[in-house]
Parts: structure tokens; sequence; C-alpha cells
């Protein structure tokens, strides 16, 4: 009898570690950022994430069993990964229903009809809250107010952004000075009491979940560090040149969703470019783009469309960019 050989898409990657073992390391790393969304916006938040993580299960496991007919895979834990990783991209106010739809397009659209985990072109998460901002814009953009305590309901009273309050005080001719008791505290930005989607406010959470990553080998410093590194840079050099009109780059690395993205959802290893110069190419583009649509775009944040258009380059910059072919001759110097 012939042994059959199984052909798969790319990458191959020889190790012990499975992808569930990788989908629950990226669950262990986000514990921080949900803790802290719990402490800043109560049960509304509990119920964001809970909705979206529910959902993304019960469609992927709809979808294999009574479309596809076909092995049911949610306990692997990409599912689970996608609703956290939506939840943090949205208002902790949302509405259940847009949540359940966001989950919808995330799992249906942007996952399952590429052919599950390992075929998807784009970031799931992402094309679920693109979707939904696009289609929902007044509701994706009123942000709860945090509170430092739970003693009030987190949809209460609505509020901008740290990068929405710079963008309309700049717009309506006021300077960085004039915004500056506007603009929320360093340590505040640090820590995450600030308006904002429910999972992207604290960045030290975010860096602290994203150390872990990198400790654990789940991601390399490719991608995350070039996009941090690259925002820096630009925004920096405008900054430098007049900052009463643009804010310092410290504003924009702790701000919006630029830490959560560098390094929980530009990393998705489907997503991402296979090679570590096509992920230095992959990470700037994204940075450059984020940056122009923060100083020149219609939104204050842009880092979910930059992540998004740089998906779709990455077959391209891993076909000029290739591995090594295994079994291509390689010199060694003999001693």
């Amino acid at each position: 009898m012939e042994e059959k050989i199984i052909i798969s898409a790319s990458p191959h990657v020889h190790s012990d570690r499975t992808s569930k073992r990788l989908m629950y390391d990226v669950l262990y790393a986000l514990i921080p950022a949900f803790m802290v969304s719990i402490y800043v916006f109560g049960i509304s938040a509990l119920i964001l994430t809970s909705v979206a993580i529910i959902s993304c299960i019960v469609f992927e496991y709809l979808i294999q069993k009574f479309l596809f007919k076909t092995a049911v895979s949610i306990t692997d834990g990409s599912a689970l990964i996608t609703g956290i990783l939506l939840a943090f991209n949205l208002p902790a106010n949302l509405p259940i229903w847009m949540i359940v739809l966001g989950s919808l397009v995330a799992i249906g659209v942007a996952k399952m009809s590429f052919g599950g985990l390992g075929f998807n072109i784009f970031n799931p998460a992402l094309v679920g809250r693109v979707f939904l901002l696009v289609s929902f814009p007044v509701q994706m953009t009123s942000w709860p107010t945090p509170f430092e305590n739970n003693t009030k309901m987190a949809d209460a009273v609505t509020g901008e952004t740290t990068l929405g309050i710079i963008k309309e005080g700049l717009l309506y001719g006021e300077t960085m000075s004039t915004l500056a008791d506007k603009i929320p505290a360093t340590t505040d930005l640090l820590l995450g009491i600030t308006s904002g989607s429910a999972g992207e406010m604290s960045a030290l959470a975010l860096i602290i979940g994203g150390l872990y990553l990198l400790i654990r080998r789940v991601i390399t410093w490719h991608i995350p560090v070039t996009i941090l590194a690259t925002m820096a840079l630009m925004t920096g050099i405008f900054w430098f040149i007049n900052p009463e009109q643009f804010a310092s780059p410290l504003i924009h690395i702790l701000s919006g969703g630029a830490v959560l993205g560098a390094f929980y959802m530009a990393t998705d290893l489907v997503t991402s470019p296979m090679t570590k110069k096509g992920m230095i190419i992959f990470a700037i583009g994204i940075a450059v783009i984020t940056v122009v649509i923060r100083l020149y775009g219609a939104y204050p944040e842009g880092i979910s469309f930059a992540i998004l258009i740089m998906n779709a380059f990455v077959p391209l910059i891993n076909t000029y960019f290739k591995p090594r072919r295994f079994g291509n001759k390689i010199q060694a110097k003999i001693v």
C-alpha cells in the first residue's frame, strides 16, 4: 500500500507546539488588559467580551457543522481569541446585537469563507471591527467615560478618546498647549484610565502581555518593535518641527490601539509575513499608514485600517522575501 503525501498550505513549522497551545498563550497574555477593562468599565466590559466570545464560538461551530460538514475545531482556541480581540476593539457600551453581528462578520466572512484557521487573508477581529465602524459610526465612536471604581455603569456618560480630543481640537484652531488640560496624563494612559475601546486603554497591561508572548516565543520582536519605533520616529519628526500642532511620540504610542495592534493583531501568524525581513517591511508599512491616517485622515485612529491594508500585501512580501528552501546548498567554512 502506497503512502499518501498530504499537501497543505504554508508555512510549515516543525515544532512540538500546537496551535491550541499558541492560542492559549495569547489568551494568558491578554488577561492583564482584560482585568483593567473590568476595573475601568465594570460589568459592561464583561458583557461585551462574553458576548463576543460566545458568538464567535457558536458561529464557527454552526458553519463547520452544518455548512462545511467537517470536523468541529472550536476547541483549538482560535475562535476564542478572535472574540476577545474583537471585544478589545469595541466600545464597552456597544449594543449586544451589534457585537453579535460583528462576530458573524469576523468568523463567517473573514475567517471561514477562506477555509478556516490558517487560510484567512485578513485578521478576522479587525475585519469585524472595521465593518462595525463603517456601518455604525455613531455607536462605534461613542466611548464610555472611565471610572476609577464601579459605582456607576460604564455607559452612563460618553466622552472622546485622547486622539479624538487632539484631532478635534487642532481642527478647530487649538494648540497642543491649550489642549494639555483635556488630555489624560501619561500615568493614566499607561494604566488605562481613559476613554477608548475596551481593551486598548492600558498600554502597561498590554506591554506586560506582549513581553509574555516574546518570552514564550509565540511572537518575535520584529513586528511590534518596528511598528512602535517607526511610529515614534515619524511622529517625533512632526512634533520636533511643530510641537504646537502635533502630539508627542509618547502620546501616539500610548494612545489608541497602537500597542494592542502591534503586539496582538499585526503579529498574527497567519496574516503576517514568514521571514524576518518581510516582517520588518510589513511593520514599517503599518506604522506609516497609521501615522498618515492619524495626522491627515478623517479618523483619529488608523492602525486597524493599516493592518488590514498590509495584510493584503503579505503574499507579495512573501514572494520577494522567501525563506531559505529546505535542502538549499549552504557554503560552510571548513576549519
